[in-house]
């Protein structure tokens, strides 16, 4: 199931991996992890009754986008290329050179702590490299 060189069926479990990833990774790090420094203790409390599917709906747009933009930049890697293991190396510049580095800067100029920056950034890092591995597994 290709179209335009990206397989829909590799991004498709790419993304949902990595959602349920997100959904293990911040179920594991409570209000006291996230809420040191100076940010406020509200930012990150859970809301326990009330809960909106809204942001998870928007969550897994938005992996959806990021598995079929990061299947078009392993595929240009050539035929024979795609493996799991360059997918992997590639989802890892990617984390490097464009996700870590607005992350700080968004985490510098809101005053986040160094903690969250740290948990947010080995989230979206765990991400793109299970993304990575499942396009490469998969094929693009």
């Amino acid at each position: 199931m290709t179209l335009a060189g990206v397989n829909h069926l590799g991004v498709l479990l790419a993304a949902i991996a990595s959602f349920l990833f997100g959904g293990v990774w911040y179920s594991a790090f409570s209000q006291r992890s996230l809420a040191d420094g100076d940010e406020p203790r509200l930012r990150y409390t859970r809301v326990r009754l009330n809960v909106n599917a809204v942001p998870f709906i928007v969550a897994f747009i938005a992996l959806l986008l990021m598995a079929y933009v990061l299947a078009a930049v392993i595929g240009h890697l050539g035929l024979g290329q795609v493996t799991v293991r360059d997918g992997i190396i590639s989802a890892l510049f990617v984390w490097a050179g464009f996700v870590m580095t607005a992350l700080v800067i968004n985490h510098m100029v809101h005053r986040l702590s160094r903690t969250a920056t740290l948990v947010d950034g080995a989230h979206w890092l765990g991400v793109l490299l299970i993304q990575g591995a499942v396009i490469g597994w998969i094929g693009v």
